[in-house]
């Protein structure tokens, strides 16, 4: 299968490998909120993209466009524009909907933004129960395959990022949320605290959980390739 991205397939080319190849695609999702002042807003969107067409290249899938908003109330009254659950689930309804009525298409859904796991576990409520006990529909949160702690704006992602952009301000990238030398009763609480509406920031003013002083664009290129090489192992078990 030599096309992989949506921008370069056409109808029908599309159809014909729909026939003849039973294509798995990615439907990439990210979020559209603050990452400190060193990264865009567009972090979770740019790293997942980035992820899905290295992912698609490796294991000849399509990769589709990212869905760039994602559920991220948690950061207010930081910027951030967020579905609902209930919009984004029929969202990915419908994308499935569709799919499927084009043929025999499987369809993984990588997700980039913490806030988005609470509405993909609940993937089963919106789509036939089939497709998910047969993987039809499978779903994967990225930072899963990758042997790194969860962060925001901190080092992983910072480094993630001078990876793939030019758009990093490491002179304005700050120390945030430490949880190191902090009580599992108390690291449970922040972790709570921090995915209610309006509670990032409660637990980060500055909006950044981790330490992004050290990262480096080499970092990010190890994660990267870990990432990718772990997806598709799990892809194509």
């Amino acid at each position: 299968m030599k096309v992989m991205d949506a921008n370069e397939l056409y109808d029908p080319e599309f159809r014909e490998l729909i026939k003849s190849k039973n294509p798995t695609v990615i439907i990439p999702i990210g979020s559209l909120e603050q990452h400190g002042a060193h990264l865009p807003i567009t972090t979770d969107s740019d790293i997942v993209t980035e992820i899905a067409s290295r992912l698609a290249k490796k294991c000849n899938f399509v990769v589709l466009p990212t869905i760039s908003y994602g559920i991220s109330e948690e950061h207010h009254p930081l910027f951030h524009i967020s579905l609902k659950e209930n919009i984004l689930l029929r969202i990915l309804k419908r994308i499935h909907e569709s799919l499927f009525q084009q043929g025999d298409i499987k369809m993984i859904i990588l997700n980039g933004h913490h806030g988005n796991v609470g509405a993909l576990n609940n993937i089963r409520q919106c789509v036939p129960r089939w497709a998910v006990e047969s993987r039809q529909l499978r779903s994967y949160s990225y930072w899963h395959y990758m042997n790194r702690e969860f962060d925001h704006a901190g080092f992983v992602e910072t480094s993630l990022m001078l990876a793939i952009s030019d758009k990093v301000k490491m002179k304005k990238a700050k120390k945030g949320l430490i949880t190191k030398g902090l009580s599992e009763k108390e690291i449970q609480r922040i972790n709570k605290l921090s995915t209610q509406p309006g509670g990032f920031p409660k637990v980060t003013k500055n909006g950044v959980w981790g330490d992004p002083t050290k990262a480096t664009k080499k970092d990010g290129e190890k994660f990267l390739a870990e990432i990718v090489r772990n997806l598709a192992k799990e892809c194509q078990t």
